[in-house]
């Protein structure tokens, strides 16, 4: 069996030959030449999947390493009886992470404590609902939109998406579709942006079509939101580089990059074509996750404030200032330069790992278990090992 498979994929021709030939390509590479006379295909988001590369290929399973999979004509698949698995939730937590690190970062710009602050969630799925587990160990008051959940289970719990706009923090974790009674294709437009309390700090890391990038320009511009945190752009990579000099943390759609999730993944990918063809699948995560940089973490409840703390502990993991230094290094490039440099971020981006995998040793300071337990408690609800 002939594999076709994206380079950026970690381990994937190491966890793939274990049940055929392994190709990789770099994912803008994968050409109607390249899969022709392969039997699986293995992508990322920046590959189209349609009759154009497929057509003429003898491909009967497509795999795409993503929660999302809006680059797939699931319609044409059907029809040509062509077998389909994508990734849903493999890197949830790492993009609820991401939060985490942006929401810390943001309260110690503002000099004030996010215990108490509200945080309005639209899209309550996969990462939605570990975003809001996570904002509520902080402290947060947490509000939730999903209509189609909404509909499905009755929920009071999923709000009119009009009752989050008095939130002091506003977070889009919903897929792009373009029509229907969902539509989220420039969910976030003018109506939606005057509508936000004033002072807002806006998060998107969903899909950049979910955000009308000229609408969230004028509310920035005009001070109706505060601040903006971007890991996703319309017209990726051809990004909006006036957007980007405007926002207060900005990546290069990278908030599910953690090793972790790219592994789950492939991994899921893999079983899915080991189901589809009858094979033993050989491999599972923990065939491939090296040992984390950081095992353990001391801690000193006493060495400041107690979100300084916080925030110490998910630095040292994972620091978000470090992925906004190095994409604002595009403004630095010709403008027919940037869409290369913001795709080589993607691909050379550096190993992250989880905040599971750490476990915080809370150092001796004298005092009761007890008198720490609040800080620990809140190291283990973001996802810590306390």
């Amino acid at each position: 069996m002939r594999i076709i498979a994206d380079a950026n994929i970690p381990f994937v021709k190491d966890c793939f030959s274990s049940i055929g030939e392994v190709e990789v390509v770099g994912g803008r590479e994968i050409k109607p030449e390249v899969v022709g006379d392969a039997d699986v295909l293995v992508v990322r988001s920046v590959t189209r999947v349609d009759s154009d590369l497929l057509a003429d290929s003898r491909v009967r399973f497509v795999g795409t390493a993503t929660i999302g999979f809006e680059h797939i004509d699931i319609d044409f698949l059907r029809e040509h009886n062509i077998g389909f698995a994508s990734a849903p939730g493999s890197n949830a937590n790492s993009v609820a992470e991401y939060v985490v690190a942006a929401l810390l970062n943001a309260a110690r710009k503002r000099k004030y404590n996010l215990e108490g602050k509200s945080i309005g969630i639209v899209g309550v799925g996969n990462v939605g609902s570990r975003v809001e587990k996570k904002a509520a160990a902080l402290g947060m008051k947490v509000y939730l939109n999903d209509p189609p959940l909404q509909r499905e289970t009755g929920d009071a719990k999923y709000l009119p998406l009009e009752e989050l706009f008095g939130c002091d923090f506003i977070t889009l974790h919903t897929p792009l579709t373009f029509e229907g009674i969902d539509k989220t294709f420039h969910l976030a437009n003018e109506r939606f942006f005057k509508l936000l309390k004033a002072g807002c700090v806006f998060f998107n890391t969903s899909r950049g079509g979910v955000v009308d990038t000229g609408a969230l320009k004028a509310a920035k511009e005009s001070g109706r939101i505060e601040a903006v945190v971007l890991d996703v752009w319309e017209d990726e990579p051809n990004i909006d580089t006036e957007l980007l000099e405007m926002v207060e943390i900005c990546t290069p759609h990278i908030s599910g990059y953690s090793l972790d999730g790219k592994v789950t993944g492939m991994i899921m990918i893999y079983e899915a074509v080991c189901e589809y063809f009858g094979f033993e699948a050989r491999f599972g995560i923990e065939s491939f996750l090296p040992e984390p940089a950081v095992p353990e973490l001391n801690i000193n409840p006493n060495s400041g404030d107690e979100q300084e703390v916080l925030l110490g502990a998910v630095e040292k993991i994972y620091d978000i200032r470090e992925d906004d230094t190095r994409l604002r290094e595009i403004l630095e490039r010709k403008a027919e330069k940037r869409g290369e440099f913001f795709a080589s971020l993607r691909k050379n981006y550096p190993v992250r790992r989880e905040f599971q995998n750490t476990r915080i040793i809370v150092a001796d300071s004298g005092q009761r278990i007890a008198d720490n337990r609040r800080i620990v408690e809140k190291l283990g609800g973001i996802g810590f090992k306390v």
